[in-house]
Formats: C-alpha cells, sequence, structure tokens
C-alpha cells in the first residue's frame, strides 16, 4: 500500500494538524517565533499523528475529539529530536542546519522545553486524565533511554536486550502514546486499547530497526544527514552488533570504539554491512516485530482504518528494501 493510499481515510484531518503545526509559529516573541518557524517546517511524515487519527477512527471517533491529540504527539516527537540534536551536537537533519548549529545550545534547549510544554497544554485540553497521564510517563520513558544511550556510547559490552530496551525508550514509547490516546479518546474497549498499544510498541520497534538500517545503506539525500552518523557518534546499533558478532577478527568497529573515533573505520564498517548478509538479517529482525504489531489487529472493526493501520506496518518495513 502506497503512502497516499495509507493517508488517504484521514487526509483532511492530517491537512489540518499540518495547518494548526504551521500556525505554532504565531506568537508574540519575535526570537521565539524564529525558531518555531524553522523548527516546525523541517519535514518528517507525521506518523505519529497518522497512529492517533487511525486508532481513533477505527472506533468512530470525531476528528475534532483527536485533532489536538494528533498534533500534541509530532510537537512532543519535534521537540525530541530538537534536544537529540543538541546532546549529540548534530550539524545537519533534513538536509538542513539544525537548531543548535544555527542558534547554539542555549536556544536549542529552551525551543525544546517550549514545544514538550506546548505539547503537554495540547494533551491537557482533551480532559481526559487517563491520556493527559500518558505524556509525562512518555516524556520520562524517552529520558531514560536517551540516558542509557548518552552512557553506552563507545561502549562494546552492549547486549540486544540493551539496544531493545533502548529503542522502545527512544522510539516506540511514543507510538504507544500516540495509538494507545487514540484509542482512549474514542472510548474503545480495553482489549481493544491493548491489543493497539503492542501495535504501536512493536511497529515503533521495526521503524526504529529499519531507520538504523538505512543509517548504513541509505545516503546522504536520502537521510537528511550524514550516513554512518550513529556509529560516528558511537552509537551502537543491530547492524553494528551483529558485525560484531559475526565477523570479531580485526573488526573496524571494535577499532572505532576503542579509539574513539576514525573515518576510514566508519567506511570499512559500512562497506562490510553492505556486502553482508546483515542487512537481510536486520530486514527480518523487522519484520518479525511488523508481524507482532499487526497479529491481532484482525480483532478490531473492519474499515478502512485498520487497512491502514496494516499498510502502515508494511510500508515501514519496506522503506528500502
Amino acid at each position: 500500500m502506497e503512502l497516499e493510499e495509507i493517508y488517504r481515510p484521514i487526509r483532511e484531518n492530517l491537512d489540518e494538524i499540518e495547518e494548526r503545526l504551521k500556525s505554532t509559529g504565531d506568537v508574540d516573541s519575535p526570537g521565539l517565533s524564529e525558531l518555531l518557524d524553522y523548527g516546525l517546517k523541517g519535514g518528517g511524515k507525521r506518523v505519529r499523528p497518522i497512529l492517533v487519527l487511525l486508532s481513533g477512527r477505527i472506533f468512530g471517533c470525531p476528528k475534532d475529539r483527536l485533532m489536538s491529540m494528533g498534533l500534541a504527539v509530532e510537537v512532543m516527537h519535534l521537540a525530541t529530536l530538537v534536544h537529540d540534536d543538541t546532546i549529540d551536537n548534530s550539524a545537519v537533519r533534513w538536509g538542513r542546519p539544525t537548531i543548535n548549529t544555527l542558534w547554539g545550545t542555549e536556544q536549542a534547549v529552551l525551543l525544546g522545553d517550549y514545544l514538550f510544554s506546548y505539547a503537554g497544554y495540547l494533551t491537557s485540553t482533551t480532559d481526559n486524565l487517563r491520556v493527559i497521564k500518558l505524556l509525562p510517563k512518555t516524556i520520562m520513558i524517552i529520558s531514560s533511554g536517551e540516558i542509557a544511550q548518552s552512557r553506552s556510547l563507545f561502549n562494546l559490552d552492549q547486549t540486544e536486550e540493551n539496544y531493545f530496551h533502548r529503542i522502545f525508550s527512544k522510539t516506540a514509547s511514543l507510538f504507544v502514546m500516540s495509538t494507545v490516546s487514540g484509542a482512549v479518546l474514542a472510548g474503545a474497549p480495553e482489549e481493544s486499547i491493548q491489543i493497539l498499544q503492542e501495535y504501536g510498541h512493536n511497529l515503533g520497534i521495526a521503524f526504529q530497526i529499519v531507520d538504523d538500517i538505512l543509517d548504513y545503506i541509505g545516503t546522504e539525500d536520502e537521510m537528511g544527514k550524514p550516513v554512518g552518523s550513529d556509529l560516528a557518534q558511537g552509537t551502537l546499533t543491530l547492524p553494528g552488533m551483529l558485525l560484531l558478532e559475526q565477523y570479531p577478527y580485526e573488526n573496524p568497529v571494535e577499532k572505532l570504539f576503542r579509539e574513539k573515533g576514525g573515518d576510514s573505520y566508519i567506511t570499512e564498517a559500512i562497506e562490510m554491512v553492505r556486502n553482508s548478509p546483515i542487512i537481510d538479517q536486520c530486514f527480518d529482525v523487522a519484520a518479525d516485530y511488523r508481524n507482532r504489531a499487526c497479529c491481532h489487529l484482525d480483532q478490531l472493526p473492519d474499515n478502512e482504518f485498520r487497512r491502514s493501520l496494516y499498510g502502515l506496518a508494511d510500508f515501514i518495513i519496506h522503506r528500502r528494501r
């Protein structure tokens, strides 16, 4: 299923969220307005608001009840990116300079704080205590994942369990917030909410695995940032873990991490991964999480929104396969 077909049942709703996102920069503070205008117009596929909308509309929830939450999860996602770029001292995202590159660390941190706060305000307008509680809980999980990652940089003593815990915290937890909030606002049965929670969890894991694959096989134009960025920052992801496991001798990742740098090691690691079975193995893991995500969707109402949930899962794991 093509992305446009996935969007089709919620196209008007998504366009409205996009317009509201653009108007977020209309504030009575020139400095803040400048940062917001730049930060909110970077790009992205709006996967998280799509999840809110599909998870609510599948149960017949009126769109107006979902719009603020759809905007909230995207604003929160953008806040995490601003803080991530600042922590990692990243120079480029979406093919253009990052906030921290153009305006410095202090302005970037404050913009991220503002966006988190705005996401909290938007969530509070749902007047649903369960949904409101989801936001701080998710921020806590994301922050714990960020701390875990920062403490594991250039560390070779990591397990796949560490990796999956980290990517749940940093990525999948916001997918869970998106699917659960949509279902809760729709008044869905608890069993259905749990199905969508598992869908969000496993889809988020699959999404991040594919992102980590693309860091090895993508292009700078495609990624909007240099290929091998994770390796350069000392972040060990699934392709690198499998490379260490399957090629234990004279391994470029091991050399890179022990010396805490070396462009030639990054180039060598990328070439080794590209010319090995590792890419297919990682895609197989992502496909397994896609299957886990979708295995109980047939228990939800059979309509165009459910079909889009299936389609979104397939789209995510086939981005470059």
